[in-house]
């Protein structure tokens, strides 16, 4: 896919997911499954044909989010949604037609959870297990929101690797779902240049990047909450919030610190964006 295709695609990062999380979860918590309706089976993972089998009757217990994942625990195993590259999900009455890209419904007596994904890298998988242990998640980093990630955490992690900061906080297996807009958002809150090596950056800096991330974060989270009012709307417009961002997608502008013109440089086939002068 060329750069500039890749670039423009709006990917859904740690916050989007949340904030869907936080929007679902009322309308599923405690509701029994009636049905499975599977119109596309090409996900990125096929469609199990055997979940029609075995989600009906099921109640669900928990909606709980690990890194981009979402998690339906039921009383009896668990789905994991993932909404790859353009999915969105959205709770909608049953009776409203599916457009071309609604994949999948899972039907409740009123309502419907409805996944729709233009680009088909999304999924819907079946664990009769506890979904940590699944081989998606069980090597996954800790949230960057929770209590064992800090600036130790990275400092550690980053003892004994060479690559560049922003492509190793943005590996899922030292922290789970630093995706690239907020890379590079937290890398100039702590004014780190994204392609320093990761070894070479002191204990004191890695506090300031680890809190970086979860201000970002959390305020992502907060703005989406506020904008994402109504998972009931039939053409799903509320799906991302408003983002005000500092540095990403801001080549050329001024930096909101000094004033020179915003950079934007590929690293790790990912776009980054940077102030030369503000990040060392």
């Amino acid at each position: 896919m060329p750069q500039k295709a890749r670039d423009s695609i709006k990917v859904p990062e740690l916050p989007e997911v949340e904030t869907t999380r936080r929007g679902i979860e009322p309308h599923l918590l405690g509701r029994r499954i009636r049905g499975l309706i599977v119109r596309q089976q090409r996900l990125r993972w096929p469609v199990a044909p055997a979940l029609k089998r075995l989600l009906p009757g099921r109640r669900i217990q928990a909606v709980e989010r690990r890194a981009k994942y979402l998690l339906l625990r039921l009383d009896q195993g668990a789905l994991i949604l993932h909404l790859g590259m353009s999915g969105s999900l959205r709770v909608l009455p049953l009776d409203t037609a599916p457009g071309p890209h609604d994949h999948l419904d899972l039907l409740f007596d009123d309502r419907c959870l409805r996944l729709r994904d233009p680009r088909r890298f999304g999924a819907a998988l079946w664990t009769c297990n506890d979904p940590a242990r699944h081989k998606l998640i069980r090597h996954l980093g800790p949230e960057p929101l929770g209590e064992s990630f800090d600036g130790d955490y990275l400092y550690r992690q980053a003892r004994g690797r060479h690559g560049a900061v922003k492509n190793f906080i943005m590996n899922a297996r030292v922290v789970a779902g630093v995706g690239n807009i907020y890379a590079s958002e937290a890398l100039f809150r702590a004014g780190i240049h994204p392609t320093r090596p990761c070894n070479r950056i002191s204990r004191e800096r890695y506090g300031r990047l680890a809190a970086g991330i979860r201000a970002v974060l959390q305020e992502a989270i907060e703005q989406g909450g506020t904008t994402l009012r109504d998972f009931q709307r039939e053409d799903g417009s509320a799906g991302y919030f408003a983002q005000r961002l500092l540095v990403y997608g801001q080549e050329g502008e001024p930096c909101p610190g000094c004033g020179r013109p915003i950079v934007r440089r590929v690293i790790g086939q990912r776009s980054s964006f940077y102030c030369g002068r503000c990040q060392r």
